[in-house]
């Protein structure tokens, strides 16, 4: 009832939209959710290099040796508050989503997920509705990918006078990359390689901003519903964003996640100072196309050599997929117009 409260309140109409996407960009870049400068989250995501893995040891990007280096694992870990309340199965749905996309996108194969649901407030009769929801939607999510649950435990407080907190879902997932005898281990980042390679969004492009951090920084509206999402359909992108992967036809992959696509694309760029030129979809307003964090959507680049067999696989595979533009040697343009160079962006923060 209270998901069905919202949607019927929210209207993307009724959020105007920017008339100078520049002060968006600013206004964003300032959000500590999103900053390059956040000192707790490495946003660059340098990702890890096989090659490097195997002679000299690093653990870096989730990405681990186990005992003699003949074995490599994946771990990441996610979590969601406040929505949670609205429509708890479909966010621990997209919670596991957000966590096996981020995981392909390395190379790994999502193997067991481990859930713990906290401040869950048991003289609430809404309590019982959360657990049971996020408890549906873990299973859901889990069948769909094929994910063992290792673990499930839930916290029930009593909040009293004192107030309460918002329910937590954290979450951790583990995999495995293919380390079998002279198989080559294929691990990816989302970081752009070269100047000049194509970079292409795979999965649909939706008019939403629900919950996104565009919404709720920018707009101050804190309200909304989750964002678009479909959990039969992200395992068929998982599917084949691992086979665009271990076919060798893109050489970085990215989920879009915090900030929307165009932050994605940043962080993509920022490890080595490369830019983007972009087109954003005609048919979607702006703000939606470059700030929404709508779900089932991952970035790739592509190098031009490749980009014949990579459109041939895509056409064949049935997922929908949209020409974003090419790389830089550090601008970033949307639709003909120059914002800058990614270097002076993450200085002046």
């Amino acid at each position: 009832m209270e998901q069905e409260k919202i949607r019927s309140e929210f209207d993307i109409n009724q959020i105007p939209a920017p008339e100078d996407i520049s002060v968006v960009i600013d206004q964003l870049m300032v959000n500590p959710n999103l900053s390059p400068l956040n000192y707790f989250n490495d946003f660059t995501e340098t990702g890890a290099d096989s090659n490097m893995m195997v002679s000299d040891g690093i653990e870096e990007s989730g990405i681990f040796e186990l005992g003699d280096g003949s074995k490599l694992m994946s771990m990441t870990t996610h979590a969601m508050h406040h929505h949670i309340i609205n429509d708890p199965q479909k966010a621990a749905e997209i919670l596991v989503s957000r966590a096996a996309r981020k995981m392909v996108c390395q190379g790994a194969k999502p193997v067991a997920i481990t859930a713990m649901l906290y401040h869950i407030n048991f003289s609430d009769p809404n309590g019982q509705f959360i657990a049971s929801g996020v408890k549906q939607g873990l299973e859901n999510a889990a069948k769909v990918y094929g994910l063992k649950v290792s673990d499930k435990k839930i916290r029930f407080d009593y909040f009293g006078e004192h107030g309460s907190q918002s329910p937590t879902v954290i979450l951790s997932l583990v995999g495995v990359l293919n380390c079998s005898e002279n198989a080559e281990v294929k691990t990816m980042n989302p970081g752009f390689k070269n100047k000049g390679n194509n970079i292409f969004l795979i999965g649909k492009v939706a008019e939403d901003i629900g919950t996104s951090d565009y919404l709720e920084f920018y707009h101050g509206i804190s309200d909304s519903p989750l964002p678009a999402f479909n959990l039969k359909f992200e395992a068929s992108l998982l599917s084949v964003v691992s086979q665009l992967i271990e076919k060798g036809l893109v050489e970085s992959a990215g989920p879009v996640a915090k900030g929307g696509l165009f932050f994605s694309l940043l962080r993509a760029g920022w490890a080595k100072g490369l830019g983007f030129d972009i087109t954003t979809d005609a048919e979607t307003r702006t703000d939606c196309f470059l700030f929404g964090e709508s779900m089932g959507r991952v970035i790739v680049g592509v190098n031009p050599d490749k980009e014949e067999e990579f459109v041939d696989f895509m056409f064949e595979s049935k997922i929908p997929f949209f020409t974003l533009g090419h790389v830089t040697k550090g601008e970033i343009r949307i639709d003909d117009v120059s914002y800058g160079f990614i270097d002076k962006m993450s200085e002046s923060l």
